[in-house]
Parts: structure tokens; C-alpha cells; sequence
């Protein structure tokens, strides 16, 4: 069995400083074994962690369509952002990648939530991010599971993390798998563990993003 944390950021995010090595110390530190690198529009950190980590690493990419945040896992190419979603989930699946809901109740001004959770839409997809971390709003998780179940999806969880404290807030414990082929029946077998991150967490991020330097 493995500990995956499937949804963590590193220093190639806009907001986020936490580099590669450490995140290496840390997880090796608290029996985290799989990592899903997903960071804002760019798979370069994911990359480079995957060759160095003596852990799995997943190379995926949180991605910002014109309407909302969609990941994409088992990524070999860069999606850029700013698309339709539609297009983006095809780029994911002409990758032979796997498409993630992320914190789907997380409710932000610039989200069109309704278009994000349609059915035309969550036909495309194979994975609802059940348990997020970061996510502040009440009955978000039990909602999220309700989607997932409703739609017959896979359920994730992961820390979102942005800071190297919060690696391994959330995990699921799952079988070990090899590759994308055999990652979701892995995943329906696995046990989803989380907590809350403190709310001063987002306090971070932005003050990353303010004072961004080079990775």
C-alpha cells in the first residue's frame, strides 16, 4: 500500500515557495511514498521532482480553463491555460492522462461552477477531488462525494498544499499502481484520511505571490 497526497504545489506555482528537495525530506519524514506535482499551468517542477524523488511521483498540472480549475494527471506535455475546458480535458486525454475535479464547491467569483459541474462535462471526467485541505467551506467534502457517487467517478483527496507543513494533511492509501492504466481501480480501493489546514494557510499563498522570485 501507498500513501498518494494528490494534489500538492511547489515552487514553479505563482504562490507557492516551497522547493524540491525539502518537499523530498519532508514526506520521506511523515511516510508520504506518491505525490500528484500539480502545480498552476506548468508541469516543469513535477518533471524535475520525478527524476530526483526515491518515491512515485505523478506529473500533473492544475489547469485554468475559461471557466474554472481542471487537473490533469500522467501528463507528458504542458497545457496552457485560458482554454475552454472541453479542449483542455483533450488535451489531457490525447496525453493518455486522467481528468481531476478539483475542490469542486470551492466557490470563487471567477468560477462558473454550474458550466464546471454539468453533466456534459462531469461525462468527460474520471476523478471528483472529494477531500481538499484548503477547502474553508462547510459540507464541501460531503458534497463533493455526493458528485462523485451520483456520476460513478473515482474519489481523490489531497492536501493542496503550498507550504511544506501542509504535505500530507490529506492522503488516500491506496494499492500501488504502475501507471494511468491501473491508477483508477487502485484509487476505488483506497481510503481517503485528511484534515483541515489552518485558514492562515491562504495568507501564504498570497504572500508568495506577491514577493514570486525564481524557483
Amino acid at each position: 500500500m501507498i500513501r498518494a497526497d494528490l494534489h500538492v504545489h511547489t515552487c514553479y506555482s505563482t504562490d507557492c515557495h516551497t522547493h524540491l528537495e525539502p518537499i523530498i525530506a519532508h514526506c520521506l519524514n511523515i511516510g508520504i511514498n506518491c505525490l500528484a506535482i500539480s502545480d498552476h499551468n506548468t508541469i516543469a517542477g513535477a518533471l524535475k521532482l520525478q527524476k530526483i524523488a526515491p518515491f512515485k511521483v505523478i506529473v500533473a498540472e492544475e489547469i485554468k480553463t475559461s471557466v474554472g480549475e481542471l487537473m490533469g494527471l500522467f501528463l507528458t506535455e504542458e497545457i496552457q491555460k485560458g482554454l475552454p475546458p472541453e479542449e483542455a480535458i483533450a488535451r489531457v486525454r490525447s496525453q493518455g492522462g486522467l481528468v481531476i475535479i478539483p475542490h469542486p464547491f470551492r466557490r470563487l467569483p471567477w468560477h462558473d461552477s454550474k458550466r464546471l459541474l454539468s453533466k456534459e462535462l462531469l461525462s468527460q471526467v474520471d476523478i471528483i477531488e472529494v477531500f481538499n485541505s484548503r477547502n474553508l467551506f462547510p459540507n464541501s467534502s460531503t458534497k463533493a462525494r455526493r458528485l462523485a457517487q451520483h456520476y460513478g467517478l473515482a474519489a481523490s483527496a489531497g492536501s493542496d498544499a503550498h507550504t511544506l507543513a501542509e504535505i500530507g494533511k490529506a492522503y488516500v492509501e491506496m494499492p500501488e499502481f504502475e501507471s494511468s492504466g491501473d491508477f483508477l481501480d487502485s484509487l476505488s480501493q483506497g481510503i481517503i484520511f485528511g484534515q483541515k489546514s489552518s485558514p492562515l494557510v491562504h495568507l501564504a499563498s498570497t504572500w508568495a505571490k506577491m514577493r514570486k522570485g525564481s524557483c
